[in-house]
């Protein structure tokens, strides 16, 4: 039987096709040009977006709310490199994405040609893995295996760069997604052995903390983990990344750790005599000093990467494996021990250490706190939250209520400001069933501003709470704080009207600047149609609270500003 023949292009869309690709986020661009030809008349839908950092950060919430590689079109050179902050966002954070860029043709190669960048050497350390393609035989194994190495094991970004004359060749496709490769073999079952040492720790232990990350979301291990906490009576803290794996509203859950985590959440990591590790890295948010780390603990760690098991602390168990297998098999040897007594003692921390909520009680100056917290309540359930980095995106890890796993979509290890809107996006996108808040500050917001003509030209519904408070809210808490209230170069004078702006674009803007206003106007706008902005207008002295200092304990807070 003869082999089919393609042109690189279609090879490229055909692959998509196979690979379950529902839509692309791109920019076209000169090298582009055949695949955009291609496209033309291809079933899979195209995102349109105002720049391409953009394409990356809405492709991002895409793969987080469903689980599946985002997939970007960018063309070479500046394109390309516009791509360059997302992909360290998503990696990271551990984001699966399929990158397709464009190159000069390969004559042109290093020769300094119009829109030659060497894509490929930039992204080096911020991917899991690229490809140049200079062979059009390679492309669908390539294609194949970048799908397959973007969504296996710790998943993250992929790309690869292929030369435009590559797109215009011709050879056999033959398409197989069962890939094999050489010296990557994740590993998904936990060791047996060390399985049983982690029940053996848990039945011993007196003051046992579950803390888990953004791994147990990317593992579908929040049943199991639901299952492991209320069977064993085990108290959780969750990191930014791993909000939503617990219910944020669940009997045991204590908040997230850490800088600006709860008061109990740090206390109990400090007290406890074993922490449950799942899915996380020990960041140095979470750990504050790390010689005062949890030292009366002994530490479980489990992790699909070897490499970040006893990285940053000291581990008494690692597991190499699948969060949600490992967990599963330890449920099935699990013996609870007796947890009431540390219960009680978490409990008085709780009553003692609430979170400051920031209400006015209806003053005229308006708290993001209450804002926050009026989102929460107001949307109910069945949404999504996406942040912007920044005081905003604290205030909304600690009062936004978040009840299931991909619903808090943020930029964790690279804080990243400019992901919120456009990964609000991609997250409506992926789940349009679903209420949208993006809430975003006013700092951020401007660095991807122009994607309003993005939402508003496809009509997708988000709303975006924008956090106005007339700085950069957290280098100028940082100032108020530790620099003599010297607040150098952090104000935001010279900002727009957002509500001009977002009508501009053909947006429903609304503004509120005390609570009986902000309450209208979240009601109104999640009943609305289309992106809807609301300007809130805060006090811009409220700083983030409970908050550590850089390179202090965890257990040592700033609880009300009383530093």
């Amino acid at each position: 039987m003869k082999e089919k023949m393609a042109k690189g292009s279609a090879m490229i869309l055909a692959a998509l096709e196979k690979e379950g690709v529902e839509i692309i986020f791109g920019f076209p661009g000169g090298t582009v040009l055949p695949l955009y030809d291609q496209l033309y008349d291809a079933p899979i839908k195209h995102l349109l977006v105002r720049h391409e950092q953009a394409a990356v950060h809405a492709a991002d919430g895409y793969a987080r709310v469903t689980g599946r590689p985002g997939v970007v079109f960018a063309t070479s050179g500046p394109g390309a490199t516009n791509l360059v902050t997302g992909i360290a966002n998503a990696y990271m954070d551990s984001v699966p994405l399929v990158l397709i860029t464009g190159q000069v043709a390969s004559a042109f190669i290093g020769t300094d040609a119009f829109q030659e960048a060497d894509i490929t050497g930039i992204t080096l350390p911020i991917t899991k893995h690229n490809y140049l393609v200079k062979d059009i035989e390679e492309l669908p194994g390539v294609l194949a295996e970048a799908f397959y190495i973007a969504s296996t094991g710790r998943q993250g970004p992929v790309l690869i760069d292929i030369p435009k004359d590559v797109f215009d060749q011709e050879a056999p496709f033959i398409y197989n997604q069962n890939c094999d490769i050489a010296g990557y073999k994740p590993t998904y079952e936990g060791h047996a052995g060390q399985i049983s040492r982690a029940v053996k720790a848990i039945r011993d232990a007196q003051r046992p903390v579950i803390f888990g990350g953004g791994g147990l979301i990317r593992s579908g291990a929040s049943a199991a983990l639901r299952e492991l906490a209320e069977k064993a009576r085990i108290p959780i803290v969750l990191s930014l990344m791993g909000l939503g794996a617990y219910p944020g509203d669940g009997e045991l859950f204590l908040g997230m750790p850490g800088m600006h985590g709860s008061v109990t959440a740090n206390y109990a990591l400090t007290e406890a005599d074993l922490i449950i590790a799942t899915g996380v890295r020990f960041d140095d948010r979470v750990t504050g000093k790390l010689e005062f780390f949890a030292n009366n603990a002994k530490i479980i760690h489990i992790d699909i990467d070897p490499a970040e098991i006893g990285k940053n602390v000291t581990i008494d168990v690692p597991i190499v494996g699948d969060v949600r297998l490992v967990l599963e098999e330890l449920l099935r040897k699990l013996r609870p021990g007796n947890t009431v007594k540390w219960l009680k003692q978490i409990e008085s921390w709780q009553n003692e250490y609430p979170l400051p909520i920031g209400s006015n009680n209806g003053a005229s100056t308006l708290k993001p706190q209450f804002v926050i917290r009026e989102l929460s309540r107001l949307s109910g359930g069945n949404t999504i939250v996406a942040t912007d980095v920044g005081q905003h995106q604290m205030w909304s890890a600690q009062h936004f209520v978040i009840r299931e796993p991909r619903a808090f979509i943020t930029s964790g290890g690279l804080g990243t400001m400019g992901y919120g809107f456009p990964a609000a996006i991609g997250a409506k996108l992926a789940a349009p069933d679903k209420k949208v808040i993006c809430i975003t500050g006013d700092g951020s917001f401007q660095m991807n501003i122009q994607e309003l003509a993005t939402a508003v030209y496809n009509k997708i519904d988000i709303t975006i709470a924008l956090i106005n408070n007339g700085c950069l809210g957290m280098v100028r808490q940082w100032q108020d704080i530790f620099y003599e209230k010297r607040y150098s170069y952090t104000s935001m004078a010279g900002s727009p009207d957002f509500v001009r702006v977002a009508e501009a674009y053909g947006a429903k803007g609304l503004r509120a600047s005390d609570e009986k206003t902000a309450t209208a106007a979240i009601t109104q706008a999640l009943t609305e149609k289309g992106p809807v902005l609301i300007d809130f207008v805060v006090d811009p002295e409220e700083n983030v609270y409970p908050m550590v200092a850089p390179n202090r304990p965890i257990n040592e807070i700033i609880i009300r500003g009383d530093y």
